[in-house]
């Protein structure tokens, strides 16, 4: 049987919703496990003098929880 978990993460990049979702997603997986999807619940830019300087993404990333058969 397997047991999944979800957490939110909000990730940004200067160059676009796609980078930031990418490297939101790459950061996440150095410390957890068996990431499995992603859920991007929001988006929205911070703007400076009528320019767009930084893309945000919030998502909800689901992650499988590994056995333990060490028990």
């Amino acid at each position: 049987m397997a047991v999944a978990k979800n957490i939110e993460i909000t990730s940004s990049s200067a160059s676009g919703f796609e980078d930031a979702i990418k490297s939101g997603i790459q950061r996440a997986s150095k410390t957890i496990s068996n990431i499995r999807s992603a859920w991007i619940k929001e988006q929205k830019v911070e703007i400076d003098d009528g320019k767009v300087t930084e893309y945000r993404v919030t998502m909800i990333l689901t992650f499988v929880l590994s056995d333990d058969d060490d028990d």
